[in-house]
């Protein structure tokens, strides 16, 4: 595979988050996207970088990074970011929050761990919830529900909107049996259906979103007892163009910095 070619993969498909169990599955990552060890650390290295520019730009922003140091975080604090692969891509908005703790709290950044997943649903990341719960999180950004509402072959979602809710429901349960985590939930991101339709490989694989059905999940998110980070109010229902990247699903660089953003906001009010 060459590197033009091997580096969306890298960007969204983290082999070692799924299986990590695996001896060496690490050392193992850059021949099975066909680069050499130098070669993948420096497309790593390539969106690290990019996050970290998308981060210094939302600080530069007025009164973001006041809002950043005033945000009540323990030193030695754990976030668990939750989601599928719009949380998963390294450059999202879980990475760029990343940088911009690092940035603006040097002494007392908390240690944010990605656990997106890419192509998950709700109950996949169910499956696997006890286990993610081992990091003891102070703080839980739940965005999950997108590919939930997935139709394959124009049919019914991978997920009924009902059991969506069950299994989020269920995340919130055994996160409070096992942990003393705060929650924010995150509605999923509005597309834009016209690039869904016409990309390949989603016509490849008869994958199709439609915005009234992230909008029945997302209305169902709203009623949760927990803070809400509405995407729906951030992109807009169907989603800015600038802010859809041109599959229509995945956030632009420009989508993911607007997430950020929104979180941030999000979680200084829960702080008041």
């Amino acid at each position: 595979m060459p590197m033009n070619t091997a580096a969306p993969h890298v960007r969204f498909l983290h082999l070692e988050k799924l299986y990590g169990y695996l001896p060496g599955i690490r050392d193992a990552l850059p021949s099975i996207f066909g680069l050499t060890t130098e070669e993948y650390d420096d497309v790593v290295r390539g969106f690290a970088d990019r996050a970290r520019e998308a981060a210094e730009s939302l600080l530069a922003e007025n009164g973001t990074a006041e809002l950043v140091a005033t945000l009540r975080l323990k030193p030695g604090s754990t976030i668990l970011a939750v989601g599928d692969s719009v949380t998963d891509d390294l450059l999202s908005w879980a990475e760029i929050l990343r940088h911009v703790f690092a940035l603006a709290r040097p002494d007392d950044a908390p240690h944010l761990i990605n656990a997106g997943l890419s192509a998950h649903t709700s109950a996949m990341v169910l499956r696997r919830w006890p286990s993610m719960l081992e990091s003891s999180p102070h703080l839980v950004l739940c965005c999950l529900g997108g590919n939930d509402v997935t139709r394959v072959a124009g049919g019914k979602p991978q997920v009924t909107i009902d059991e969506s809710v069950a299994n989020l429901v269920e995340l919130r349960r055994i996160a409070a049996a096992r942990t003393t985590a705060d929650w924010i939930w995150m509605t999923p991101v509005p597309v834009l259906e016209e690039r869904v339709d016409a990309h390949p490989a989603f016509r490849h694989g008869a994958s199709s979103w439609r915005n009234a059905d992230i909008e029945r999940l997302a209305d169902a998110i709203r009623r949760f007892n927990d803070p809400v980070v509405d995407l729906s109010d951030v992109f807009g229902v169907p989603a800015a163009a600038e802010l859809q990247s041109p599959d229509g699903v995945h956030p632009s660089a420009a989508g993911q910095k607007a997430i950020a953003a929104a979180v941030i906001s999000r979680m200084a009010l829960a702080d008041g």
